[in-house]
C-alpha cells in the first residue's frame, strides 16, 4: 500500500465563526477547535504540509470583511503559523475557485487533502466536491469541522442534523470521514483512511429503511 502524499487544509477558521450569526453550532467550535489545533499539531510533527484558508468577500461586505478583526484567524491558529505554511485568501466556497492550490498541490506531488475548519455545510462540501473531477483524494475530518443551524425558506435545520447528514454524504462518494484521532493513527502508519462509495451506501440505506415484515399470526 502506497502511503498518502498529504497536505492539510485549514479551511476558514475565522473570528467570525466564534459569535453572532455564524457562529459555529455543532460541533460547538469549543469542542471542534482542539480538534483542529490537534490536526495541526500532528501534521506538523509528521512534516505534512499546511494549508491555511481565509475567506474574503471584500472591503464593503457586512461579513468576512477584511478590514475588521473578524476576518483574522483564531488566535490558536494564529499562534501556531509558521512560515512554511501556505496562506491563502479566497472569495469562492471552494479551495480551488479562483486560488492557485491546485497548481500548489501538483508541484509539491501532494494527492490527498484533509479538510479541517468551518463550514461544513459550505466550503467543506464544496472544496470536497470540486476535488472529484482533480482526481485528489479527500479526507474529512468529522470532529474538527463544523456546521451552522440554518433557516430559509426550502426549511428549517439544526446544526448537529446539517452537519451528521453531510459526513454521511461525503463519506458516501466524495471523502473518508473520520475522527482526528482516527487520521492521526493514519499517518503515523502511513495509511490512508477508509472511503464508502454510493453502491454500498445505497444498499445499506435501503436495508436500514425497509418497513418491518409483517407479523404472521398463528392460526
Amino acid at each position: 500500500m502506497t502511503a498518502p502524499r498529504r497536505a492539510l487544509i485549514v479551511v476558514d477558521v475565522q473570528q467570525e465563526y466564534f459569535g453572532d450569526a455564524l457562529e459555529i453550532q455543532y460541533p460547538p467550535h469549543a469542542s471542534s477547535l482542539p480538534r483542529i489545533t490537534e490536526s495541526i499539531d500532528a501534521a506538523t510533527a509528521a512534516g505534512i504540509p499546511v494549508v491555511v484558508f481565509q475567506h474574503s468577500a471584500g472591503d464593503d461586505a457586512p461579513v468576512f470583511n477584511p478590514t475588521t478583526d473578524a476576518f483574522s484567524l483564531h488566535p490558536e491558529i494564529e499562534r501556531r503559523r509558521s512560515s512554511t505554511w501556505k496562506a491563502v485568501t479566497k472569495r469562492y466556497s471552494s479551495v480551488f475557485a479562483d486560488t492557485d492550490l491546485l497548481d500548489w498541490v501538483r508541484a509539491n506531488e501532494i494527492d490527498t487533502i484533509t479538510l479541517v475548519g468551518y463550514m461544513t455545510n459550505n466550503c467543506i462540501i464544496a472544496s470536497a466536491a470540486a476535488a472529484e473531477p482533480l482526481e485528489l483524494q479527500v479526507e474529512v475530518l468529522s470532529d474538527a469541522t463544523g456546521a451552522i443551524s440554518i433557516a430559509n425558506a426550502a426549511g428549517v435545520v439544526d446544526g448537529e442534523t446539517v452537519h451528521t447528514t453531510l459526513m454521511a454524504l461525503l463519506q458516501s462518494n466524495f471523502a473518508a470521514v473520520e475522527t482526528t484521532a482516527s487520521w492521526t493513527s493514519a499517518i503515523a502508519e502511513g495509511s490512508p483512511l477508509a472511503k464508502d462509495n454510493l453502491p454500498t451506501s445505497a444498499a445499506a440505506g435501503a436495508k436500514h429503511f425497509a418497513p418491518a415484515e409483517p407479523l404472521v399470526q398463528a392460526l
